[in-house]
């Protein structure tokens, strides 16, 4: 199990674009996962926790708010938006999945791709 480590710089732009806007929402324990090579169906995935169900809707809805309004980006597929638990954002070159914290868990996405170089970023304070 490789667990390189990536920096910002090795990260597309877009990708941290949404593992940043994740953050503006109070996001935590946000990490991009290095997929190339690991995985057919996406390069990369943003991965973030909100507190609450409402919050993970809130960093879902201000990802995809942004990301189109700035970047002309739109995502190719949206999941779980209703839910709270577990939204997925589906942009074909990244992935941004947004958690339940008991979601996460269960799911456990790191492990699952334990092998991917990973960039976590620092929770704000």
């Amino acid at each position: 199990m490789s667990t390189r480590s990536l920096s910002p710089a090795e990260v597309p732009a877009p990708v941290l674009g949404a593992a940043q806007l994740c953050l503006e929402r109070k996001a935590h324990g946000v990490l991009v996962l290095d997929l190339r090579g690991l995985s057919t169906a996406t390069d990369w995935f943003v991965v973030a926790s909100g507190r609450s169900d409402v919050q993970v809707k809130a960093i879902a809805d201000h990802v995809l708010e942004i990301l189109a309004k700035d970047q002309d980006l739109e995502p190719g597929h949206v999941e779980g938006q209703r839910g709270g638990r577990w939204v997925l954002l589906d942009y074909i070159d990244f992935v941004v999945h947004v958690f339940h914290p008991h979601a996460r868990d269960f799911y456990q996405l790191e492990n699952l791709w334990g092998d991917a170089p990973r960039w976590d970023l620092p929770d704000e304070e």
